[in-house]
């Protein structure tokens, strides 16, 4: 059987982040061939709606340019473009909140985020509320750091891991999601730290990816 062939797309412009994907979705290479891109006319961190504007035409013409792959994973927490790439293109396509919400939720399971900022949150409630989670979000708490520091920043773990702390101890949650493809490389030590399930959303999306079709 031919092995499925993934392309994770990394919608700004900071290599350091795809390297972090790479990675962290090192662990499901035995299950299909993954390829992780950087699209270098993205904005370096995607961190506003003006990001995720700018970056949804680049996210599409990747894809277009792409059809050797059998499924894609828009490797962003504010899952641009996605239904623009649903309605446009036949393969499947995933999107990191998406897939990270119906992992953290499996089972009945209360969730927390970890965010980048409260304005980050703004955007994420309201996708959570669209995909018909709200009422098992816990809670959503913001680090304040940008992708960059959340990539590169040694300090953004201890950050995780308190603010992790609070959504689990304060607010009831009984899983936890990165919310940021920059945290990519934290969830192991934030796992063991926290000793509930910790999400990676783009290792979610290509699960998903993997088991669909």
């Amino acid at each position: 059987m031919r092995r499925k062939k993934i392309l994770v797309i990394n919608p700004n412009s900071n290599e350091t982040v795809t390297d972090g994907l790479r990675q962290s979705l090192d662990v499901l290479a035995a299950e299909a061939d993954i390829d992780c891109c950087t699209l270098p006319d993205g904005p370096f961190g995607v961190e506003s709606q003006v990001d995720i504007e700018v970056v949804k035409p680049l996210i599409v013409d990747r894809i277009e340019q792409s059809p050797e792959y059998d499924a894609y994973v828009i490797a962003c927490y504010s899952d641009p473009a996605l239904e623009e790439c649903r309605e446009r293109f036949d393969k499947p396509i995933f999107g990191m909140q998406q897939s990270a919400v119906e992992t953290a939720a499996r089972g009945g399971r209360r969730f927390g985020v970890v965010a980048l900022s409260d304005e980050s949150i703004r955007r994420h409630i309201k996708r959570v509320g669209a995909l018909g989670f709200s009422d098992q979000l816990a809670g959503e708490l913001p680090l304040d750091v940008t992708v960059d520091e959340a990539a590169n920043d040694p300090d953004t773990l201890e950050k995780v891991i308190t603010q992790g702390r609070r959504l689990i101890d304060d607010q009831g949650a009984e899983s936890l999601v990165l919310g940021c493809a920059g945290m990519a490389a934290l969830r192991r030590p934030a796992e063991q730290a926290l000793a509930v399930p910790v999400i990676d959303p783009a290792q979610a999306a290509v699960e998903l990816a993997i088991a669909t079709g």
